[in-house]
């Protein structure tokens, strides 16, 4: 299969491309290398034969159809967003831009094409969101493909209106469709802004490891690899015109996760042990949900799909890569907004 991936070059598309590659398929890695982006990430495969690059900004139709022109790809892994919370709360346009504009473009050069085409009865559109777009648990209970959306964020609400969309075309054009929403992905390639990254970082360089509000807020951790395993399942196996939600089964609050990356930093990295006293609480940012926790029945019944990797193994794992791939890490540092205080207004 000739897949067309967009954001491959970022933290879960680039798993998704690697995986592909090494299963067989053709990839069409499609990114416009903003600053969250890597070519790094997919450099293990990138001379093998069947892969492509193409740079392109998703807000650009004409770009999409002559990519997908040039390549015609069997199916669309539509990743590429802009994804960060605390950046979506100082720049919300972006996200709009990127994940609600550019997310219509990709559907109407998607629905040409597969016009173009004939209609291929193969073809799929898969979708791959968040568990953000359901907003906060209390104590108790689960998001399932049924609950209600009630997105809290920028980012979520650009989500949320983005899947819309996604069924939208689907409904009213036939535009064949499959869609995803994750809980929160960690592991190897991490761009050094989100949580774990930071954590591990910080702790290595002896520096103050910040934890929201009272570190209770609670999130089912997903080791990227496991996420990309899932999401090539649903592309080949899942029913047409179906959500799936992906999680990890392993919800932790973020102080006992941080907590936990300590003691693997205190193991591996003796020198600055012990890493916990270096935790410190700040101000939460607005709007911070409080749990997520994903139901995965669906795709564990339907797919027969489970994580293979538990948090503590994924994040021991994840510790030992930054611990290695300093030169992957170290030039990323110095990108815009990296290592600031995002989303506290």
């Amino acid at each position: 299969m000739k897949i067309l991936i967009t954001g491959g070059a970022g933290f879960i598309g680039s798993a998704v491309v690697r995986l592909a590659m090494v299963r067989g398929h053709e990839v069409v890695n499609l990114d416009a290398l903003t600053y969250a982006a890597n070519l790094a990430n997919v450099a293990e495969v990138a001379d093998l034969p069947g892969y492509a690059f193409e740079q392109a900004d998703i807000r650009d139709r004409a770009a999409l159809d002559r990519i997908l022109a040039r390549h015609r790809p069997d199916a669309i892994m539509h990743l590429a967003a802009e994804s960060h919370v605390d950046r979506s709360i100082d720049g919300p346009a972006a996200f709009i831009e990127t994940n609600v504009i550019g997310t219509f473009n990709m559907l109407e050069a998607a629905r040409a094409y597969w016009t173009a085409e004939g209609r291929p009865e193969g073809f799929r559109f898969h979708h791959i969101s968040t568990d953000e777009v359901f907003g906060s648990l209390g104590e108790t209970g689960q998001f399932t493909e049924t609950t209600p959306y009630d997105p809290r964020s920028p980012y979520s609400a650009s989500k949320a209106a983005s899947d819309h969309l996604v069924r939208a075309w689907a409904e009213t054009y036939g535009l064949p469709v499959v869609l995803t929403n994750c809980s929160n992905n960690y592991g190897p390639y991490h761009f050094p802004e989100k949580l774990v990254p930071v954590v591990i970082l910080k702790a290595l360089a002896g520096q103050p490891i910040p934890v929201y509000g009272d570190g209770g807020n609670v999130r089912d951790w997903l080791y990227v690899e496991d996420h990309a395993d899932a999401l090539l399942l649903v592309l080949e196996k899942g029913q047409l015109n179906r959500s799936y939600n992906i999680g990890g089964a392993n919800e932790a609050r973020n102080i006992d996760l941080v907590r936990t990356i300590c003691a693997h930093m205190d193991d591996m990295n003796p020198a600055g042990a012990p890493h916990e006293r270096l935790i410190t609480f700040v101000t939460d940012r607005p709007g911070h949900d409080r749990r997520y926790a994903i139901d995965p029945t669906r795709i564990r019944d339907e797919l027969g799909w489970r994580p293979s990797v538990t948090v503590e193994e994924g994040l021991r794992r994840t510790v030992a890569w930054y611990l290695e791939n300093r030169d992957w890490w170290q030039p990323l540092l110095e990108r815009d907004g990296v290592g600031k205080r995002l989303g506290a207004a």
